[in-house]
């Protein structure tokens, strides 16, 4: 078996020269042959002949095989007998790739025909590669440093020791470009951020630079103008802009009190009647305009869904014509105090506007009319109807709660109707409604949360009774200066379905009520956050009822907040004593989350008459705290309005409880206890009068002075033992201070 092996390359003798001229291909040789003759110059040429790919082309026989024509041999033949010759190293090209090696034919036992010169030139040589097994490629690659570029042209390789110099061509300098954050930010994103800065500052803003001025007054930052809180320090031509501006992106438009507008109103009033053609919300309440102008806007206007022009002198009957023929989407609608509207001029918007929820006509002549309260009852849509200080009759609310001649039940005496939708309802200082007339509420509203009927003199408990206890939803209540009303009102509040729900009651100036009802309210309400009960018969035992039902609203580590108010302006029963019990309540402790507090105990003893005193101090430990931290504040408090020579101590009072600083409550409280009990025993008469003079005016200089260490008063009221250190002044006793 034949010897596996690879093609190797013979280096010729010497080292080539840098400076080696190349050949006429452009190609370096090794080393410059020597120049043949004769017939190794034959040979050669022949070679190439035979080895020349265009023969196989032309259907002739490789160089390899026996070549033979006409039975004779060729000179080719000759040059060409071996086996072992590769096709591909004999070929034309190779030569010159090769700079001048020979690719001759060799066997391993020759490296040469006998007539060839030795050593001139480095050959490449095939090893055995006939043998089995033989898996090397029998070709030989191109170096890669004479490889062609691209097919037809090698590339020429660099002599060795050349240095080539490469041109680095480098960009021109740039110069650094700035960041411009606000400039390069896209105009959306600016005009959200001025949406986050209030009205006054926008206007700000609008000073800073031409730029800042258009975004300022961007329309998209205008869509809701609302002067409730700047409606006196604005200029008339700034305000103007403002709306002219907004343009059609104004929805929300409330110039409420912007009495600087009169003039405008006359001069760009139709402007701003052309360009603000999309408004939702419109309140005119205070202003000072004229009826050209109003009739303008609400006729380009017809998307309005609550218009609020209460007080205005200028707005009469024809406005209410325009309102319901150019308005059919209106909800809300609020015209108290418009002398020269009457139901009339409501009737056309009642039966025109079948979206109306909300109606305020506080002082709207006409209420009497039952035409107007049958259109109410047929539209039955209000959510809201405020009629106070009407002249509404009896007549006319059976009207708006029964309707017109209604088939009556003949087992409970109810004329059957659809309930009322009403929620709020306010009929105070209606002096023409009677119990007859209030009545007619009972079982027909049923989702009723509001209602008013104070200041209505001929109603009684029999008509109130009847209503509170067919409304389950009830939470407000106003019962002002209702003289015949008694305390059979309040229980029966206290034992109705609305009492769980009730959260505002106002009994001020009903001087018949006392603590029998009111203790009875305070118990079974456990929402309540409002009583008024000026000029009532209530007493002390009304404030400790209260203050003991908000101290059960619990205890947290948070600060408290305001949870019921109380007003007992001019209470006669109510005293001094019942306004500390509610101070101190505010500032009351649990016992089981109050810190631990040392006990100081002083004992002086004299034992004989001529022996010096002996003192002897005992500090009792404060007890460990508990691991787990307890609660220190009450969840809420009592905000209290009394008698005006004890509200700065209250409300100084509430200002310490609600920041948390509960020593600082309590010590207030005890000195302004200690005040009043002094000013009490100053003005008594008897024997010591001047004593009880000299202690008030200690007491009271002792109140005034704002000492800021804490006592030995725990807080809430309760005092702990011990505490500042006094010492005993006896003859032979022991006192423990």
């Amino acid at each position: 078996m034949a010897s596996q092996v690879s093609d190797e390359i013979l280096p010729s003798p010497g080292n080539i020269s840098p400076n080696s001229p190349t050949n006429s291909a452009g190609q370096i040789p090794l080393e410059q042959p020597p120049k043949l003759k004769g017939r190794q110059k034959l040979l050669q040429s022949l070679q190439r002949m035979s080895s020349s790919p265009t023969l196989t082309r032309r259907g002739r026989s490789s160089s390899t095989t026996s070549y033979r024509r006409d039975n004779k041999a060729s000179l080719s033949c000759v040059s060409l007998s071996s086996t072992s010759y590769s096709p591909c190293l004999g070929n034309g090209s190779s030569s010159q790739l090769y700079g001048g090696l020979n690719p001759r034919p060799a066997t391993p036992g020759c490296s040469g025909s006998p007539g060839e010169p030795q050593g001139t030139n480095a050959r490449i040589r095939l090893m055995d590669t006939d043998g089995p097994g033989f898996t090397t490629p029998r070709t030989v690659p191109l170096p890669s440093d004479v490889r062609p570029a691209s097919r037809g042209s090698p590339r020429t390789a660099t002599p060795v020791g050349v240095k080539v110099e490469k041109e680095v061509i480098t960009p021109e300098s740039q110069p650094a470009r700035t960041l411009d954050f606000w400039g390069d930010m896209p105009q959306e994103l600016k005009i959200e951020i001025f949406q986050y800065l209030t009205p006054q500052e926008i206007v700000c803003c609008s000073s800073v630079s031409k730029t800042w001025n258009e975004m300022c007054y961007d329309g998209q930052l205008w869509s809701k103008v609302d002067t409730t809180e700047y409606y006196s320090k604005i200029p008339s031509d700034v305000l103007v802009k403002l709306i002219t501006c907004g343009g059609p992106f104004v929805r929300d438009l409330n110039l409420r009190g912007c009495v600087q507008m009169r003039e405008k109103w006359s001069t760009d009033g139709e402007r701003i009647s052309d360009l603000c053609r999309n408004v939702v919300k419109f309140s005119l309440e205070g202003c000072r305009i004229n009826k050209a102008s109003i009739y303008s806007f609400l006729l380009r206007n017809s998307r309005l869904e609550y218009i609020n022009l209460s007080g205005l002198p200028s707005v009469t009957n024809s406005a209410m014509k325009v309102i319901a023929r150019s308005c059919p989407q209106l909800e809300t609608l609020n015209v108290s105090w418009c002398n020269h509207v009457d139901t009339t001029g409501l009737l056309r918007i009642v039966q025109s506007c079948e979206r109306l929820k909300d109606l305020r006509a506080s002082e709207i002549r006409g209420f009497k009319d039952e035409k107007f309260t049958l259109a109410l009852f047929k539209r039955n849509t209000l959510d809201r109807l405020i009629m106070s200080r009407t002249d509404l009759t009896d007549n006319s609310l059976k009207m708006l709660i029964h309707g017109e001649n209604p088939n009556m039940d003949i087992l409970t005496d109810r004329p059957i109707v659809p309930p009322r939708k009403f929620r709020h309802l306010d009929l105070h200082q209606c002096p023409e409604v009677s119990d007859d007339g209030l009545k007619s509420l009972a079982h027909n509203v049923p989702d009723l949360e509001g209602l008013q009927i104070s200041q209505c003199s001929d109603l009684t408990d029999e008509s109130v009774m009847d209503v509170i206890s067919t409304t389950p939803k009830l939470s407000h209540l106003e019962l002002e200066d209702l003289e015949n009303l008694t305390n059979i009102t309040l229980v029966q509040l206290a034992e109705s379905p609305c009492a769980r729900n009730l959260e505002h009651l106002n009994i001020s100036y009903c001087e018949s009520l006392s603590d029998t009802g009111m203790l009875r309210v305070m118990k079974n309400c456990p929402k309540l956050q409002s009583v008024e009960m000026d000029n009532t018969r209530v007493s002390d035992l009304t404030l400790m009822e209260a203050s003991f039902r908000i101290r059960r609203r619990g205890y947290s580590d948070e600060l408290p907040k305001v949870g019921l108010r109380l007003m007992i302006f001019d209470c006669a029963n109510v005293t001094w004593a019942g306004v500390r019990e509610v101070l101190s309540s505010n500032a009351y402790i649990p016992r089981a989350s109050r810190k631990p507090v040392s006990t100081v105990v002083t004992v002086t003893q004299t034992p004989d008459a001529g022996s010096s005193p002996e003192t002897s101090t005992f500090v009792t430990p404060a007890s460990s705290p508990s691991p787990s931290p307890a609660p220190t504040y009450a969840n809420e408090i009592i905000q209290l309005k009394c008698f005006y020579g004890w509200q700065m101590t209250v409300d100084e009072h509430t200002k310490r409880v609600l920041r948390g600083d509960l020593a600082a409550a309590s010590r207030l409280d005890r000195k302004w206890a200690e005040y009043m009990i002094a000013t009490e025993e100053a003005g008594a008469a008897g024997a010591g009068a001047r004593r009880r003079r000299r202690r008030a005016r200690e007491a009271e200089r002792l109140y005034n002075e704002d000492e800021d260490e804490n006592d030995a008063y725990g807080v809430g009221s309760i005092s702990a033992l011990g505490g500042r250190r006094r010492r005993a002044q006896s003859g032979s006793s022991c006192i423990v201070m």
